[in-house]
């Protein structure tokens, strides 16, 4: 679909992929999701190949045939271009596209014409899965220009209100402390594997524990204070929510080196240029393990540069209540900018992200605290139900029954070829496929609009 702008036509020299598919599958969600995937695909006579880089690895792909990788990562670009050859390769499926492995997995890939398939916590939650190709942020297809994303909408159903799918918290956690702890435990029996994390999984458990243990002991309460005193009191206030430390959206995707460095420009803007009435609300993410005192690095960052109370620190709290009571929101590129674009709240991106766009977000923040620009509605509704209908696979990672219906789609979309494109039956019980009239008919409106304005590729 969309031929105008594709990459390169992998179809054409793969031939028939329904019938000769082999799915490579390398890192994933700490979940069974890949495994159950490619179950379903093998049921459909293709064929899938796993390689291991950790025990962690082992362990949710167990009981299914796989390569071990023990080498250095020096030894793993010719091993990995020999795998993809040996195998007649055609699609790599992966989390996490600027992990070094994945990153010279993909850059091979692309050089032999095989498709990349990177899946993550959807941009719209909670019960969403992003499936497309090649990756997030500015390694998506997704367009930016806002008059494709409004030709892409209007074949995309409207987007669903209802909350489908529950994840499970505590399985996530279960599974996730198995999966690093025995690659900790057992690191010997991969001896070049080197991890992407920042820090130590074992530091970041205990810090992570004990911050939630005092959030439901003390800290949640005096957060919801601070929040509806905000919300009563204020006249006005703009939220800067913090992302994680070890988060490649920030590494990858951004121009800062660290979340201090996104801080530190943040506040030097607000002291130039926000007026004196103004509050920034830097809130922490509910998951940090607290190696870093923000609270700390943000007081004396407000004590330099004379902000005196204007700077409110919130630990805890209801993200929903805090964001509706804003007048915007500053982000480097977090998921919390569509949460706030959702409710029409003005947003300004100092990094990559999808919904980068024009008519969306600011990307000036000097001009930001002052202007305020709500994004366009009709685009804003537009570009939710692009993603959903393109990107998005409904479902979750830890949970049943949504874990299921997460497999199910993916493996549909990937065995008809409808990845970055519509599946018409929500539930995907008979793998409906878009009508090709349809497809011709907005092929044709992409067209004209690539030619009136380059349109970044897409599908």
């Amino acid at each position: 679909m969309f031929e105008s702008l594709l990459k390169p036509d992998h179809n054409a020299e793969q031939g028939n992929r329904l019938v000769a598919r082999h799915v490579l599958f390398l890192q994933g969600p700490i979940s069974p999701f890949f495994k159950l995937m490619a179950d379903k695909l093998e049921a459909e006579h293709c064929r899938c190949f796993r390689i291991n880089l950790c025990f962690g690895d082992w362990l949710f792909w167990r009981g299914r045939e796989a390569a071990q990788f023990r080498g250095r990562q020096s030894d793993w670009p010719a091993f990995i271009e020999r795998y993809l050859i040996d195998n007649a390769i055609t699609d790599i499926v992966l989390l996490g596209e600027q992990r070094f492995y994945h990153k010279e997995a993909i850059k091979l890939a692309q050089s032999m014409a095989i498709q990349v398939i990177a899946t993550d916590f959807g941009y719209l939650r909670p019960d969403w899965i992003t499936f497309e190709k090649n990756g997030m942020s500015s390694s998506s297809q997704f367009p930016k220009c806002p008059e494709a994303i409004m030709v892409l909408a209007q074949k995309a159903p409207q987007l669903p209100a209802d909350h489908r799918y529950s994840d499970s918290f505590v399985q996530q956690v279960v599974w996730d402390m198995q999966y690093h702890l025995l690659s900790t435990l057992c690191a010997l029996l991969y001896p070049g594997y080197r991890s992407h994390q920042i820090y130590h999984p074992i530091f970041v458990y205990l810090g992570t524990g004990y911050r939630l243990l005092l959030q439901k002991l003390y800290w949640r309460k005096k957060a919801e204070a601070i929040i509806e005193n905000l919300r009563v009191n204020a006249d006005s206030y703009v939220v800067l929510p913090l992302q994680m430390q070890n988060d490649f959206q920030i590494r990858a995707y951004s121009q800062f080196d660290n979340l201090q460095h996104a801080i530190k420009d943040v506040l030097v803007s607000f002291a130039k240029h926000a007026p004196a009435a103004m509050k920034l609300v830097v809130k922490i993410h509910p998951l940090d393990p607290g190696l870093i005192n923000w609270r700390r690095f943000c007081d004396r960052l407000a004590h330099e540069y004379e902000l005196g109370g204007r700077v409110v620190y919130v630990d805890g709290g209801s993200l929903d209540r805090l964001i509706d009571g804003a007048q915007g929101v500053v982000t480097i590129n977090s998921t919390v900018g569509i949460w706030a674009l959702r409710r029409l709240k003005p947003v300004c991106v100092l990094g990559e992200a999808i919904y980068r766009v024009k008519g969306l977000v600011a990307e000036n923040l000097d001009r930001f605290w002052v202007e305020l620009r709500k994004p366009e509605k009709a685009l804003t509704d537009a570009f939710f139900e692009a993603i959903a209908g393109y990107l998005h696979v409904r479902g979750v990672y830890y949970g049943q029954p949504g874990l299921a219906n997460a497999v199910d789609e993916a493996a549909a979309r990937l065995l008809h070829d409808k990845v970055n494109d519509l599946m018409i039956d929500d539930d995907m019980a008979d793998h409906a496929l878009v009508q090709p009239e349809l497809e011709a008919e907005l092929d044709a409106e992409l067209e004209s609009v690539s030619q009136s304005e380059p349109v970044k590729s897409y599908a």
